[in-house]
């Protein structure tokens, strides 16, 4: 059945930009995001001109998806394909994504607004794991709790990230019928 644009109407619901299409007969909603996989929590979540008050700027949010794709973009320089699989996501989301922070970003310094970073529907490790390279023992902290200086069981300095990060917590969307998160696997 071919409908004229007279009976369709588009109206965005939220931020994620989840749409509600609707027809005379039927209302049909836009496939929900699937949570994209954060390694942390940023140390900061406001930024904004010095000697100016938080509460007299307007704010831009900055999702938690966007903070990850700028870091891993920029700050360690991987290419898209690389930061996609790190994020779940395939290529083209990650283009979307990194050019929404970017214009975020530029939004916010070239106007001298606030910028906020939270929400998304996201997963993160519930906590960070460490290696130590001289006696090989493993360990978790949980995120919030800075970096350890030394490996709790042998004092080595000589620490680093491992690259399994433990359980996911999701802090997607939850699912109304199965009480799920929408989360890839």
């Amino acid at each position: 059945m071919a409908l004229n644009s007279v009976e369709i109407g588009v109206f965005p619901l939220d931020n994620f930009g989840h749409l509600l299409i609707m027809d005379s007969e039927r209302m049909i909603m836009a496939r929900p995001k699937c949570c994209r996989r954060v390694s942390e929590k940023p140390d900061c979540t406001v930024f904004k001109p010095v000697g100016v008050p938080v509460a007299s700027l307007e704010e831009v949010i900055l999702s938690m998806d966007e903070f990850e794709a700028i870091r891993l973009a920029d700050l360690e320089g991987l290419y898209q394909e690389q930061a996609a699989d790190r994020m779940n996501v395939s290529r083209q989301t990650f283009g979307r994504i990194i050019e929404t922070a970017r214009r975020k970003v530029a939004q916010v310094l070239t106007a001298g607004l606030a910028l906020r970073i939270e929400g998304g529907e996201i997963e993160m490790p519930e906590q960070r794991e460490f290696n130590c390279d001289q006696c090989q023992h493993t360990w978790g902290l949980p995120y919030g709790t800075g970096r350890p200086q030394e490996c709790p069981k042998c004092k080595s300095k000589s620490i680093h990230r491992s690259e399994n990060q433990g359980r996911l917590l999701r802090r997607g969307r939850r699912s109304q019928r199965s009480g799920q998160y929408r989360c890839r696997a």
